[in-house]
């Protein structure tokens, strides 16, 4: 029997990084990644290294009603990309998110060393925020400042590890 070629291994890993969000490890999804990886995204914008990993570890240790869903796994022996949905308890607000993501992903030496999720910022703080998402979460200010409070939730969880 021959090796899997590269996109099937590729195709398998991004399997079971959304399985292991699934199963809300954060462990087994920083193990999909590269040390170095670069992690981008509308909320918390472009994370390096570890600052990755401990945003999945803060996310998932703070989630609440989730799940995610995810389909159109394809890749190929460099990139790759994914669609998801993830659904769960907004905590600021109590607020019940349903996020449609489309994910970007590139491969080095077996793990993921790029990961880039992108969906609409404004629909996302429509639902966490309610009236002022409705209002203003289309406005620059509003977008920086949810960004803001994003890199400071993470600064603080890290600090308290």
């Amino acid at each position: 029997m021959s090796d899997p070629l590269p996109s099937e291994q590729h195709s398998a890993l991004i399997y079971d990084f959304y399985d292991a969000f699934n199963r809300l490890d954060a462990e087994a999804m920083a193990a999909c990644y590269t040390e170095d990886v670069v992690f981008s995204d509308p909320v918390f914008g472009e994370l390096r290294g570890r600052d990755a990993g401990d945003m999945w570890r803060m996310l998932t240790s703070r989630a609440r009603d989730f799940s995610v869903r995810f389909d159109n796994v394809r890749a190929d022996d460099r990139s790759g990309g994914a669609h998801w949905v993830a659904t769960y308890l907004f905590s600021q607000t109590g607020r019940t998110v349903v996020n449609d993501i489309q994910a970007r992903f590139v491969f080095r030496d077996g793990k993921i060393c790029e990961h880039h999720d992108h969906f609409d910022l404004w629909r996302w703080s429509r639902q966490a925020l309610g009236m002022k998402g409705i209002l203003l979460g289309w406005t620059p200010l509003v977008q920086n400042a949810i960004c803001a409070q994003a890199q400071k939730g993470l600064k603080a969880f890290q600090a308290g590890r």
